[in-house]
């Protein structure tokens, strides 16, 4: 898929005020930090798009990118940022919880997960609340420049197997660095292929 356009649309704290044209939404969502604006600005080949932030929790809104006039790039505020304070983080879950259970046009979450980590308890419990809730979603492996091949492998597993511990199934996983471009032709095209399947519903 080429990006012929990305044009930045609304930013809302409450998913009923985003845009009504019911065009396919694709959220991104994570940890704090975990890269989901450089990640928007990657995909979209453009650096300014998405605000970027070496300080966690930058993003606390709903923000709407329109891809090639017919699609949405959803940048969502990052869950589990523990200096917001606890008023904070309910404020930021509302909004999250409220846009993933209550958006139509949410066709796909990537969740974010930083590659070079463990499994983190607070992505594990995420995931789950998205299998007991049917959300459609995807897993993308971030910042893969950040280590090796074999680790990044290695840490992939060991999430996999966590997951499967409690699922039938895996989602699909796919991986990404914003410094290399590395995934960015495989997350797009996984995009593209469900907008195909829409289009032919």
């Amino acid at each position: 898929m080429d990006i012929k356009s990305a044009e930045f649309i609304a930013s809302n704290s409450d998913y009923k005020k985003c845009p009504a044209d019911g065009l396919p939404e694709y959220a991104f969502i994570g940890r704090s930090n975990v890269g989901k604006s450089s990640l928007v600005n990657m995909l979209t080949g453009n650096k300014r798009l998405a605000k970027t932030s070496q300080t966690p929790g930058k993003t606390q809104l709903i923000n709407h990118f329109l891809i090639n006039g017919n699609w949405y790039l959803v940048d969502l505020p990052g869950y589990g940022y523990a200096r917001r304070g606890r008023e904070g983080r309910d404020s930021i879950r509302q909004i999250i919880e409220t846009y993933i259970l209550g958006r139509e046009a949410l066709t796909n979450l990537f969740v974010l997960i930083d590659c070079r980590h463990e499994p983190q308890k607070n992505d594990l419990d995420f995931i789950q609340w998205l299998g007991e809730n049917g959300v459609p979603f995807a897993l993308i492996f971030t910042k893969t420049d950040k280590i090796s091949r074999s680790r990044l492998n290695d840490n992939i597993r060991r999430y996999s197997e966590r997951l499967l511990e409690t699922w039938e199934e895996l989602p699909p996983i796919l991986s990404s660095s914003a410094e290399t471009r590395d995934g960015r032709d495989e997350i797009l095209a996984y995009i593209d292929t469900i907008n195909k399947a829409i289009n032919t519903q």
